[in-house]
């Protein structure tokens, strides 16, 4: 991390004599730890390191209304047990405020559950291409999943 040597130690480990004990047995072991955001925040401050989203959720569930948000949240709770990042709408609006929503925070996929036996759908707020789909096994295109960092070449 040349040029960043103000950050002093990111990294420290050490040797434990009696790190578990087990009766009368001791054991010994080693660690070691990384300062994961004591390296990042300053490589993103700097913007050297950004990120293709400010939020790991992929999909915004909507919201229809306050009596419906059992429906939304099932839908979350489906979508997080196959390991997609979501998050539900706050409450229920407009579809447009909660595409907005979804726009200002970078979540690329709004989820609108279907009312009264219809269909589920999702939109691609990016392109605005809306179709069908199932929680049970939708799944976001793999470079949507989670936000990916972008380097940034720093200049002598």
């Amino acid at each position: 991390m040349a040029g960043f040597e103000s950050l002093g130690s990111v990294c420290s480990g050490g040797r434990y004599d009696a790190l578990a004990v087990e009766g009368s047995t001791t054991y010994p072991g080693v660690g070691l730890s990384f300062g994961v955001s004591r390296t990042l925040v300053p490589l993103f401050s700097r913007g050297l390191l950004t990120s293709t989203r400010a939020v790991p959720s992929a999909v915004l569930v909507a919201v229809s209304t306050d009596d419906s948000r059992a429906d939304s949240e099932a839908v979350a709770a489906a979508l997080r047990r196959r390991g997609i990042p979501t998050e539900v709408a706050a409450s229920a609006q407009k579809y447009g405020r909660q595409i907005r929503y979804a726009e200002r925070r970078g979540i690329p996929f709004v989820w609108f559950p279907g009312g009264d036996g219809a269909a589920d759908s999702v939109k691609d707020i990016r392109s605005g291409d809306q179709h069908a789909a199932d929680a049970a096994v939708w799944t976001p295109p793999i470079e949507d999943l989670r936000p990916q960092l972008i380097s940034k070449e720093q200049t002598p």
